[in-house]
């Protein structure tokens, strides 16, 4: 039974990295994930004056309350959606002038809400270009706090952003969310603040964020779980397979781990442990139609693996993910068609209709991580894949052709 050792996730180290700069005293993250985000999450902090200790197996971070260590920066966020969200807000609570800029794949990711939120809250944030994206100038002099109102039907990130600068904040911060995509992935937040010494209060739609900083502390990163999914993936498209990942159980904050349970649905067999989770494929894999709004991420997986199931896999209320790396949505609708399956797609919905076996082909990637991923899931089924750029994995998971190549010898043989 193939043991999966599947690095940090990308989320919580993320966040783990804004705590540890923002908190009082010397922060430890263990077993954080080195990947192309997050090394440049923490280069950032390097730019803006934090000191990053970096081991293979852990990093050490001198927290600054008072903002960054230099009055001057300029940082680049490389393709990091977090790095470039979260950042910009980080600095908004210190003293100075903050540059930040973006490669040519996040320039066109959305920023709006959160920018139009942070300028509600007095922040002085100026979008040098078109206005909503990457390049953008803070010249920041603390936050006095308040109310504030907040569009997070795009991105969780919003939100997570502003509940993490709550604290930093004189006043402390009420944010209320007019809608929310990625629910789960704001527990995450709040998990996280909590253990940095924050406990965040909730109204209805409207979260209360109490002022006061962070305390430095030790934290160990758990598996990325929307990076297990295309192994547990693997395991349900093949046949007598299991794979199990240590680390990620009951306890996981991670609402990605929820994948395994549409795996479920579909007929595979998933045991869910303290601290591990199992799927065995049974030769079944059924069709289903599924509300991934929660679990988007995971969508491209299971859009991946539909070709094999029994019946139609409808996907549905993704909407956000067309706003991700990529158009993920149309993306994968597109290397679908490529394979020879049929596929339709609606503005918030994709439905794979299985048929005749899907035929090798190159995919094109669109520079996005998940979807070479994915489909390397369904080379396990169907020989002939290859990618137009299969290196961009290095934004998760550096490793990742080596560790599954590992695993199709232990499933496939």
């Amino acid at each position: 039974m193939p043991l999966v050792d599947i690095p940090g996730s990308k989320s919580l180290t993320a966040r783990a990295l804004f705590l540890a700069a923002a908190a009082d005293g010397v922060t430890t993250l263990r077993r954080p994930l080195r990947s192309d985000d997050t090394e440049g999450f923490a280069e950032g902090l390097v730019r803006l004056g934090y000191r990053v200790g970096r081991t293979p197996d852990a990093w050490q971070v001198d927290g600054r309350p008072q903002g960054p260590a230099v009055r001057e920066a300029d940082v680049y966020c490389r393709d990091g959606a977090t790095t470039a969200r979260f950042l910009p807000t980080l600095v908004a609570a210190g003293h100075g002038t903050y540059r930040f800029d973006a490669s040519p794949q996040m320039r066109r990711r959305p920023l709006l809400p959160l920018t139009r939120a942070l300028r509600d809250l007095g922040v002085d944030l100026r979008h040098e270009e078109a206005e909503g994206h990457h390049p953008l100038t803070v010249e920041a002099a603390g936050v006095e706090g308040g109310d504030v109102t907040l569009d997070a039907g795009q991105s969780s990130q919003y939100l997570t952003a502003l509940l993490l600068l709550g604290p930093l904040t004189r006043t402390g911060l009420r944010v209320t969310v007019t809608d929310l995509v990625s629910a789960p992935y704001v527990e995450i937040t709040l998990a996280m603040m909590r253990a940095f010494g924050v406990e965040v209060g909730r109204e209805g739609d409207t979260y209360v964020v109490p002022p006061g900083g962070y305390r430095a502390t030790t934290y160990a990163i758990e598996p990325d779980a929307s990076t297990a999914s295309y192994f547990f993936a693997a395991a349900a498209v093949t046949p007598g397979a299991e794979v199990t990942v240590p680390g990620l159980g009951e306890g996981a904050l991670q609402g990605d781990l929820g994948f395994v349970d549409v795996l479920r649905r579909m007929g595979a067999q998933v045991t869910v442990g303290a601290d591990r989770t199992t799927v065995r494929g049974t030769g079944e894999l059924r069709g289903l139609t599924v509300n991934m709004r929660d679990v988007s991420d995971t969508m491209p997986t299971l859009a991946a693996i539909a070709p094999y199931a029994s019946g139609p896999v409808r996907i549905e209320d993704v909407a956000n993910t067309r706003v991700k790396e990529c158009d993920r949505l149309e993306a994968c609708a597109s290397n679908l068609r490529r394979l020879g399956v049929d596929v339709a797609t609606g503005p918030d919905w994709i439905e794979i209709r299985p048929g005749a076996a899907p035929e090798g082909a190159k995919i094109t990637t669109y520079g996005d991580h998940r979807i070479v991923m994915s489909f390397a899931v369904t080379g396990l089924r169907t020989p002939g894949i290859s990618f137009d750029d299969p290196g961009c994995v290095r934004k998760t998971f550096p490793g990742f052709h080596e560790a599954f190549a590992e695993l199709r010898k232990d499933i496939v043989g």
